[in-house]
């Protein structure tokens, strides 16, 4: 018996799709956002794809599935971290 369908539903742009794809056919990028690009793009496809299905798919644990999700419904598609607070790393002269 299936279970509840996601709450958080992110809808992209077809620019971002491209986007997506672009990054995901990329050998030079970075292993994070290729899988971030691999999720928006199945997300596309399946919007009502559970979050373990999705996990499953693309190896990954639901909690990041869940993450991702949230924070694209919430503040718009992005394959890049957000900024870390603190201070940047520096050499002594």
């Amino acid at each position: 018996m299936p279970g509840p369908k996601p709450i958080y539903r992110p809808t992209f742009t077809n620019e971002e799709i491209k986007q997506a794809k672009k990054i995901s056919n990329k050998h030079t990028a970075s292993y994070n956002q290729v899988q971030r690009a691999k999720l928006a793009l199945l997300l596309n496809e399946n919007p009502d794809l559970q979050n373990p299905v999705a996990a499953r798919i693309l190896g990954r644990h639901e909690h990041w599935v869940r993450y991702w999700r949230k924070r694209w419904h919430d503040e718009g598609f992005s394959l890049t971290d957000k900024p870390r607070s603190g201070r940047k790393p520096a050499f002594s002269p």
